[in-house]
């Protein structure tokens, strides 16, 4: 019969959430190793503030009710400490020491637990979630058992908090245990401050009735008190940015100097309150009194003055503006044409009409009046054109702007003949050497002297100030007219480095700079026809613009050959119509007797009949290994420029070819064409020479001599092609061969600069306002980044300078690849609007505090100091309090606008007059009342019972308008009480 009764058997052994939540908060106590009592050193003066905290996390459960748990400490090097770790065993933990060190009271950044407590360790449990909050007290009081009997099971030292009630209210309740001691952590917040509390003797009763100690005479309590006061009106104080004058801009009496400048500083005061916070460190209680009727703490008296700054939120910054502003262009997609209607280069019907007229005009040699163009008459014809399209009035810059610009942009307009002025120096740019000059090849933008520079900032200038958008294409399309105009008529652009495209500039300064190589070959060119036109005799073909002609013997004009088409073919590098052959008979019947020969083995006997061509100079020593004739260096055709997209094409082509023979072969022969071109002027210039003598003197490292004795004995020098060389059939052998001695100015051009010329005009022609945002956009941040410098050395502020060279090597990385990110773009424009505000800040606090007022060097010293330390640091200390020399100026700031706020109308000074103790506090201050009023109230009783050990309270409370918070920490005995 017992069997079949059945028991109900409860498993007391599972266990229940609540109890799966203290093994977790235990788990993680146990895995940061939080554990026992590591005793640190005493805290020093300030650590809390130029020490470094860190945290870690952790997420844990209650049922399904996440927690976020959370370990906040101060980095400190570890103590020896381990073999007195016996001796010490009923020592009460770290934390509550550190309740009674008055060396960190008020620290001016740090988590509100080590304000209000002053604790250098502490771990939180807050809901993970940022809406959730624990409410209900019966939650609250689970968590706290919780923690407790986590902190009892682990032997944890380190103080636990739970947050309760809503984040904003920052409400804790925590608890910390050790060896017979606990101290709890308890928390008062209210909106209002009960009228017994708003004084020191209120603030006392509470703390006495808390401790509840029992002993009679109760031992002193020490205190603490930091009264802060704001000023937020600096009415009275100017602020120094002066706004730009754009009518000096456009008024054109200062010239176009303006438009190189970049503006710059706050359009607002970049600070908008000073808090001074005035600090009584030690007090102990009965030496001050503080209550309703009466109070000595006098802020003039305050032993400590600190000071803040409050910073405006994102000023708005011109320089950032300027900047933001043109990088908006980037992302627009409108063509040139689209932003200012038709398109400005179609001419009118008339214009057009008579086409052969146009045709006529091609073919006929006239001779251009080259003295009656000047650049300044013509740099405005195409604005003609345009104006025949668009009335006058709607054209989005105004004539002076555009015209101010153009010069700007153009120096050489002015005078009657253009100047061939490569590069304009100007003053306000850095000086060549600099590294600030440099800067160019690390953003890949363009020399700060050079016209793509300019062009940046003019177009910068225009987005800004004049017309926006429209204003920018407007500006582009005149560009775009100004540069065809120069290579139609052969003038130089000036404001750029002359040679071949500087790959280190961006694109669009390349494509300039190859435009400028294109007008130069083609200005020699012409000025070489326009000789040989006028001197029939010694007629000088100049291989470029660089080297000097040769002098050659007399030449047969000849112009009506036209069957001689195949020699004809040549010369179409000195002339752009294949109609005119300055063309030599005598040496097109040479030519075609002996160039068909000359590859062959008897080569160089008949080449030696032929007369010498195109010889630039003598070589030094060497000569002719057949002939013993000197070896003439030629005339050779320049190598053909290159900008880097052109370079990138070709690098594509080649590697398109493949690694097939005939792949190969192709690719040879694109790359030898310079070098057959330089074989051909060597024959010309070397009749009878081989290809032993082009080695010596183009690759001498290809031709080895080595010593060797011959049948007579002596020494002699025998010389040998290099192994490369004399690989069978390879490039240079077939080069040789095929190369006939022609000397330069007959050769087909390398460089086809109308070509070239051609293709840049229609790169920039088709350039969107967005693209070329995006081109020029690294001149702007260079010019940025050298106002940027440029205003911080007048100010010199040591963070600045760190900060000016990060967003430099910042800028580089970002800035060297094609297509930057938006993203990162944005980032150096808003690290640079960044410095541009703390710039803006000193300069404010410099005129605030009157640092070039001051008559001694030392004041003035010290201002400047304290001045760059409000920059930096979050709280500065006033040497010499109310009395020193800035603690005087902040004194009389204060008082300047207590006296404003005073001038209130009559009726209003009535009300005023109300109650006694509001009479009382308008009479006698300098300053207005307290924004915010701290106490810290410590002292060591025994508690709960007389004879308990005597361990640490501690009450902070802190009363501002709409706010009164009392934090308590109160220590008991747990052993004897």
């Amino acid at each position: 019969q017992p069997e079949s009764e059945v028991f109900e058997i409860t498993d007391f052994t599972t266990a229940s959430e609540w109890e799966r939540f203290i093994s977790k908060v235990e788990e993680v106590l146990n895995d940061w190793k939080l554990i026992g009592n590591p005793l640190g050193k005493p805290l020093e003066k300030g650590i809390f503030t130029s020490g470094t905290w860190e945290e870690k996390s952790d997420e844990i459960s209650f049922a399904d009710f996440k927690f976020s748990v959370t370990h906040h400490y101060l980095v400190q090097e570890s103590t020896d400490k381990e073999g007195k770790d016996e001796l010490l065993e009923d020592v009460i933990p770290q934390s509550m020491q550190d309740l009674l060190c008055m060396n960190n009271d008020f620290p001016p950044r740090a988590h509100c637990l080590v304000r209000w407590y002053g604790l250098r360790e502490f771990v939180v449990i807050a809901p993970a979630a940022h809406s959730d909050a624990v409410l209900s007290e019966s939650k609250c009081n689970l968590l706290l058992s919780s923690v407790s009997i986590a902190l009892g099971n682990t032997g944890c030292q380190v103080p636990l908090f739970v947050q309760i009630h809503h984040k904003w209210r920052r409400m804790y309740v925590g608890e910390c245990q050790g060896p017979g001691v606990r101290t709890d952590f308890e928390m008062v917040h209210l909106r209002k401050v009960p009228n017994q509390y708003t004084h020191l003797s209120g603030l006392l009763d509470i703390f006495k009735s808390k401790i509840g100690c029992p002993l009679t005479p109760l031992p002193p309590v020490s205190i603490a008190i930091r009264f802060t006061y704001v000023l937020q009106d600096w009415q009275q104080y100017f602020w120094p940015q002066q706004p730009p004058d754009i009518d000096a801009l456009v008024g054109g009496e200062v010239g176009g100097l303006e438009f190189g400048k970049l503006p710059f500083g706050a359009c607002e005061d970049p600070i908008s309150e000073l808090h001074l916070a005035t600090t009584w460190p030690h007090l102990t209680e009965g030496i001050i009194v503080d209550n309703d009727v009466y109070s000595d703490l006098d802020p003039i008296q305050a032993p400590h003055w600190s000071v803040r700054v409050r910073k405006a939120e994102n000023p708005q910054c011109l320089l950032g503006d300027f900047v933001t502003e043109f990088f908006k262009i980037c992302r627009r997609k409108e063509s040139t044409d689209e932003i200012l209607g038709r398109s400005a280069f179609e001419e009118e019907g008339k214009e057009t009409a008579d086409i052969t007229h146009a045709l006529s005009k091609l073919t006929e040699p006239a001779s251009v009046p080259i003295h009656k163009l000047s650049v300044s008459n013509m740099v405005h014809t195409a604005k003609k054109k345009i104006r025949k399209h668009r009335g006058v009035e709607e054209s989005p810059l105004n004539n002076d702007v555009l015209n101010t610009i153009l010069l700007f942009l153009f120096p050489d307009a002015v005078s009657e003949k253009p100047l061939d002025v490569t590069t304009s120096t100007d003053n306000n740019y850095p000086p060549s050497e600099s590294e600030d000059y440099n800067l160019y090849n690390q953003f890949k933008s363009a020399p700060s002297d050079s016209l793509t520079y300019k062009l940046a900032l003019c177009l910068c200038m225009i987005n800004f100030y004049h017309g926006g958008l429209k204003g920018v294409a407007h500006l582009w399309q005149e560009f775009v007219l100004e540069m065809r105009f120069r290579w139609e008529n052969n003038f130089l652009i000036p404001g750029l480095a002359s040679g071949p495209p500087d790959l280190r500039c961006c694109l669009l300064h390349q494509k300039l700079q190859m435009l400028n190589c294109c007008i130069e070959r083609k200005k020699a060119r012409d000025e070489g026809k326009k000789t040989s036109a006028s001197n029939n005799v010694t007629n000088i073909y100049p291989g470029d613009a660089g080297k000097a002609g040769d002098q050659l013997g007399p030449d047969n004009l000849k112009e009506t050959d036209k069957d001689k088409g195949e020699v004809a073919k040549s010369w179409d590098s000195w002339s752009d119509s294949e109609e005119e052959f300055f063309e030599c008979l005598s040496d097109t019947e040479e030519l075609k007797g002996n160039g068909q020969e000359s590859g062959k083995k008897g080569g160089p006997k008949e080449m030696a009949n032929l007369r010498p061509e195109g010889r630039l100079y003598q070589h030094g020593k060497l000569t002719l290994l057949h002939n013993g004739e000197p070896l003439y260096i030629p005339v050779t055709q320049e190598p053909a420029p290159m900008t880097e997209d052109l370079l990138e094409e070709q690098s594509e082509v080649l590697a398109k070819l493949g690694t097939s023979a005939e792949g190969a072969h192709l690719r040879a022969r694109m790359q030898s064409a310079c070098l057959l071109s330089d074989m051909e002027s060597f024959k010309a210039a070397n009749p009878g020479c081989s290809l032993e003598d082009f080695v010596r003197w183009y690759s001498p490292r290809d031709y080895i001599e080595e010593e060797v004795i011959d049948e007579k004995g002596n020494v002699v020098l025998k010389g040998e092609l290099s192994a490369r060389m004399k690989i069978p059939s390879n490039m240079w052998v077939e080069a040789w061969e095929t190369a006939k001695p022609v000397p330069a100015r007959r050769q087909r051009r390398l460089f086809d600069d109308t070509r070239e010329a051609e293709k840049v005009l229609h790169y920039l022609a088709i350039q969107k306002p967005a693209d070329l945002a995006r081109h020029l956009l690294p001149c702007v941040i260079h010019a940025a980044i050298l106002k940027v410098k440029e205003e911080e050395s007048l100010e010199n502020i040591s963070s600045v300078k760190k900060i000016i060279k990060q967003i430099i090597s910042h800028s580089s990385k970002v800035l060297h690849f094609p297509s930057p990110e938006d993203k990162k773009l944005e980032e150096i424009i808003h690290q640079i609007t960044n410095v541009e505000a703390l710039i803006a800040r000193a300069r404010s606090l410099k005129a605030k505090f009157g640092t070039e007022k001051c008559e001694q060097e030392e004041e003035k010293e010290d201002l400047e100091r304290f001045v760059s330390c409000l920059l930096e640091q979050p709280e500065v200390l006033v040497t010499g309090a109310g009395r020193g020399h800035a603690g005087r100026i902040i004194h009389k700031l204060f008082v300047n606008a207590q006296r404003a706020a005073a001038m209130t109308p009559p009726e209003e000074e009535l009300k005023r007059m109300g109650s006694p103790e509001e009479r009382r506090q308008n009479s006698m201050s300098d300053f207005p009342p307290p924004a915010g009023r701290e106490f810290i109230l410590r002292t060591t009783v025994p508690r709960p019972a007389p004879y308990s050990k005597a361990l640490p309270q501690r009450m902070y409370s802190v009363l501002t308008k709409e706010d009164f918070r009392l934090a308590g920490a109160f220590s008991s005995d747990t052993s004897f009480f």
